[in-house]
């Protein structure tokens, strides 16, 4: 499709091209490399992991949705945009409006390159019966390239989104308007606990009939249907939630499983029953920085090298208790054993607590009473197709 925008000096032409072919692909890809080449806090993704969320054989949310994508170029043929476009059948429906994702969104600084890549994905969810878009978000699980960010613009952590400032003023133009906000605070790792918190912590952790497990890879069947149990009641309450899969937990822990430390993934159990879960991983960010999302084989032997040199932050994925045992203060206790195992190690400084929504009150309540302090803020942005 070709697209003529007029100045004083000269038309204009931009292209959109789907991405079906290895050439596409690539340019997908490398326009990431090209927006960020001069940002020093940027870590590019690895291309392995972006190609599997496209991947009907690496992601199952194929099974139930469909998504494309497209590059924009300009008249001399140089990438500059890219975007993708999703429905997620089991998440489609927001209380009788059907809502589609937009997300992989980047952009040089050109309104209306921006809105020729906000018109096209707009135009391919409302074909396919779409009345709304919410993005940037992921074609899969929110733990990962969910979410706009909006303020602070520090180097991230391993699959949290990263964006340029002037990104926002694009999507406040087009007349996206923010759903909610999602709060990473963070804690240095070496500051002790608040009081209160360590005795309370240290109380529940020796209740009877209270136990805690670290993640044992070798029972990762049980350890994933624990979570799944404990996942499915935390969260069932909250807007639009859709269960987790057995499937998308193994694509998860899939993922995970070179960067695991099973030792930071701890699961609470009262009479035996899994109550809570907290999942930490070693920033990966701090082992692919420098690989320019090049996993090859050399790519793979700086990996192996650099797996735990240097790497000093931590990234809490997830958090959740049974709404029965909420308010048992199992995640403090489970706070309290990570922390047996960190201290001794002299490795890891900071752990990141990412992300939690607006609306999540009692999950920032904890934040807070940890000691945790505000780090980056990114926004869920929506945009109705009758807007226009």
């Amino acid at each position: 499709m070709l697209f003529y925008f007029y100045s004083p000096i000269y038309i204009q032409q931009m292209t959109i091209t789907e991405v079906n072919n290895k050439q596409t692909r690539n340019a997908f890809l490398d326009i990431a490399r090209q927006i960020y080449k001069d940002d020093p806090n940027w870590v590019c993704p690895l291309d392995n992991d972006v190609e599997a969320i496209f991947d009907p054989k690496k992601n199952s949310f194929h099974q139930h949705g469909k998504v494309t994508r497209w590059v924009l170029t300009d008249d001399n043929g140089k990438c500059i945009g890219r975007i993708a476009a999703f429905i997620n059948d089991k998440k489609a429906n927001h209380d009788g409006e059907l809502i589609g994702g937009m997300g992989f969104f980047e952009c040089i600084n050109d309104k209306n390159a921006a809105f020729l890549l906000f018109d096209t994905a707009k135009n391919w969810l409302k074909a396919n019966g779409m009345q709304a878009m919410e993005g940037p978000i992921n074609f899969g699980e929110n733990d990962t390239n969910w979410g706009l960010l909006i303020e602070g613009f520090v180097p991230p952590s391993y699959g949290m989104n990263y964006h340029l400032p002037y990104y926002k003023s694009l999507f406040d133009a087009y007349g996206f308007k923010t759903e909610y906000e999602q709060i990473t605070n963070k804690l240095i790792v070496y500051d002790e606990f608040p009081e209160r918190f360590t005795k309370i912590a240290n109380w529940v952790a020796k209740k009877p009939g209270y136990e805690f497990k670290h993640l044992e890879m070798d029972k990762i069947d049980q350890f994933a249907a624990d979570f799944m149990e404990i996942y499915n009641d935390a969260w069932r309450d909250f807007e639009n939630f859709v269960p987790i899969t057995r499937d998308a937990i193994m694509d998860s822990f899939r993922q995970m499983k070179q960067i695991a430390d099973p030792n930071l993934i701890w699961f609470a159990y009262i009479n035996g029953e899994p109550a809570a879960a907290v999942v930490i991983l070693p920033d990966a960010n701090q082992m692919i920085k420098g690989l320019n999302g090049k996993l090859d084989l050399i790519g793979k032997l700086k990996f192996v090298y650099k797996r735990w040199k240097g790497v000093d932050r931590m990234r809490a994925v997830v958090m959740g208790t049974k709404q029965k045992y909420q308010n048992h203060g199992l995640e403090s206790a489970i706070f309290i054993k990570l922390k047996q195992y960190v201290y001794p190690l002299n490795q890891y400084h900071e752990l990141e607590l990412s992300w939690v929504g607006d609306f999540n009150e009692k999950m920032l309540a904890m934040h807070h009473a940890m000691g945790g302090v505000f780090s980056k803020r990114h926004a869920t942005m929506k945009y109705k197709f009758n807007s226009k």
